[in-house]
């Protein structure tokens, strides 16, 4: 069913569910804030719900949310609000998850998870209010749907094909979640391996956002060891995340690495812009990505320099190129991984 009244269709969802079967919500990223109150309630009722033993359990309300701030190239910084996650976060751990799978497999395995299992999950599940942030337009795939189960049963991952740490201590950690921060952080991570050679990156990216929250406070919730295996407990992190970037920082709060996570995502800047434009007006696109990692990497702050003063110059020819044409250039648009 299909009407352009995401608070009609919310009702119609909760009420579907209460019948016993499964069901999911397709919203624009920009129109979802439409139903916050709704979603706030449900997620309420539901947990109270798991506070009674004598209630059946409800099949969880999914949310696929597509339309995404970073492609709204079209319809412009009105269309450009991706706060629902921090609404999300709000609610009680025992009731609310959160994914942002980067390419297409993962998309259908964190359904599967939702749905029938990550969406398969989703829609299997019960008793959950489940959000999944996913774009409508053409991206990269990256992994094979084996290695995005993988990838999505754990939730979050070292990726390592974008690699090049193995056996040493890397100088930087690039981080990201959401599949448009994904693709221009593993740009950036390939700008830094072309102008710095010997750099050591490791690349880690997030499916399930909760991840990143102590297990102390979140079911998800990785032990500090487990973030510390992952980010380690000193390198610097450039995580390059979806949505506005606090979020990030208060989900990493207690956190013993905290002080070295160093997050960009959307800051309420933006216009109708090509999507690098829009990226590099938050800051969130790949030379923005690889010249704050080679100015938090000790050992490159005076030998990046040169490598940091091209990228630089590459990003002002994209910005010029974009004014002119209204299209970003044919090596961004055709990007693909190099090694």
């Amino acid at each position: 069913m299909e009407m352009l009244s995401e608070h009609t269709v919310e009702g119609w969802l909760e009420g579907y569910l209460l019948t016993g079967r499964h069901g999911l919500i397709n919203s624009y990223e920009p129109f979802i804030h439409v139903i916050d109150s709704m979603f706030n309630q449900h997620a309420k009722w539901l947990e109270r719900c798991n506070e009674l033993p004598w209630r059946a359990k409800v099949a969880s309300l999914n949310l696929l949310i597509t339309a995404l701030v970073w492609r709204q190239d079209h319809n412009g910084f009105t269309h450009q609000d991706p706060g629902f996650l921090d609404v999300v976060a709000n609610k009680n751990p025992s009731v609310v998850r959160i994914y942002l799978p980067p390419d297409a497999n993962c998309l259908l395995s964190v359904a599967d998870h939702c749905l029938l299992s990550v969406a398969d999950h989703c829609l299997r599940s019960v008793n959950y209010a489940n959000v999944i942030i996913a774009d409508k337009q053409v991206h990269l795939q990256y992994l094979d749907i084996e290695a995005a189960i993988e990838h999505c049963t754990k939730g979050v991952g070292i990726w390592a094909w974008a690699s090049n740490d193995q056996g040493a201590e890397p100088d930087v950690v690039m981080a990201s979640c959401g599949d448009c921060p994904t693709m221009e952080s593993l740009a950036a991570t390939a700008l830094l391996r072309q102008y710095l050679p010997d750099v050591r990156v490791r690349f880690v990216n997030v499916v399930d956002l909760f991840k990143l929250v102590p297990n102390t406070e979140h079911p998800h919730g990785l032990t500090d060891r487990e973030f510390e295996a992952l980010f380690t407990p000193d390198t610097p992190v450039v995580f390059n995340f979806h949505a506005y970037p606090w979020l990030i920082h208060r989900l990493t709060y207690h956190r013993p690495h905290q002080h070295h996570i160093h997050v960009r995502g959307y800051k309420e800047q933006g216009n109708i812009n090509t999507p690098l434009e829009l990226a590099i007006r938050n800051q969130a696109d790949r030379f923005s990505l690889a010249i704050d990692a080679i100015d938090r990497m000790p050992r490159f702050r005076v030998t990046g320099s040169g490598a940091r003063e091209a990228l630089l110059n590459q990003q002002i020819a994209c910005k010029n190129h974009a004014w002119e044409f209204g299209v970003d250039p044919p090596e961004i648009t055709n990007w693909q991984w190099p090694f």
